[in-house]
């Protein structure tokens, strides 16, 4: 297995970090990760352990203002900035690996919803799209917090507060929790602007999901404290493209990747991405 790392330049001039591992041979697929809120681009090695011995390159950004990427801790000048950051990720990712190689975009939680929302967008060059626990409803904090970022999203867009994300609702594996806790990477701050984006983003999502035109898989914790199974249950039942899969993991929390069990996760997302290649 062959690691390296990089970066690459977002549309305002922003050199976004990335990093991949590619199989000793040719590979047969791309799998370009979006992760979530809070954390980064290496909390993904079980996705890497598990497809790139199988001939699968992994690719994954750090989102700005997420692990080591430059940008305020959390803040977003607006989510048509992460669309385009996802799309010059893309471009590196087939710069890289060249155009023919069948490229799925995989992202959790709030890149869950980045990921459909960027496909509904601009789905050209795609071979589908996985969404792990996406966020498709008010996520899992204070809604005094949702609240707030509405109040000062306009006149104080930067202004940041800790969202106190429940670490115990990640994974019922106590490393993974500690991990998280303990990683000086992760961060739970999120800015006005970030929460009406992110927000609006969601509506905008819900609401267009008939328009999705992809392969899609929705794998989403049945005990998810963090974003709503029902909330990707319902935009999943709005698909109305043939080519739709959804897998809820009874009593499973929000990180399905990183939970006690999560070979029977990588498993099926194993096969569903055989099938579509």
């Amino acid at each position: 297995m062959e690691h390296g790392e990089g970066t690459f330049r977002a549309t305002d001039g922003l050199e976004l970090y990335r990093q991949w591992w590619r199989p000793d041979d040719v590979p047969r697929a791309v799998l370009a990760v979006v992760h979530g809120f809070g954390e980064h681009s290496g909390r993904y090695g079980n996705l890497v352990d598990w497809f790139v011995p199988k001939g699968f390159a992994v690719h994954a950004l750090d989102q700005r203002g997420h692990g080591r990427s430059p940008g305020q801790r959390g803040h977003i000048p607006g989510f048509a900035q992460v669309r385009d950051d996802v799309r010059a990720f893309l471009d590196a990712v087939r710069g890289a690996e060249g155009q023919d190689l069948p490229t799925f975009l995989i992202g959790h939680s709030q890149g869950g919803l980045t990921v459909l929302n960027y496909a509904l967008h601009d789905p050209e060059g795609l071979a589908g799209v996985v969404a792990s626990g996406p966020l498709l409803s008010s996520p899992g904090v204070s809604p005094l917090l949702l609240q707030l970022s509405k109040l000062f999203s306009k006149i104080w867009p930067t202004m940041s507060l800790n969202v106190g994300l429940d670490a115990t609702a990640l994974s019922h594996d106590r490393e993974v929790v500690e991990a998280y806790v303990a990683d000086p990477l992760v961060h739970g701050k999120a800015s006005a602007r970030l929460g009406v984006e992110v927000m609006e983003a969601v509506e905008w999502t819900q609401a267009h999901a008939a328009d999705l035109r992809l392969p899609l898989l929705i794998v989403h914790g049945g005990a998810d404290r963090l974003c709503s199974p029902e909330a990707s249950r319902r935009f999943f039942e709005n698909v109305t493209f043939a080519d739709k899969e959804r897998i809820e993991y009874k009593g499973f929390y929000h990180e399905v990747f990183n939970e006690v069990g999560k070979e029977k996760v990588l498993s099926d997302v194993e096969a569903w991405l055989e099938r579509h290649l």
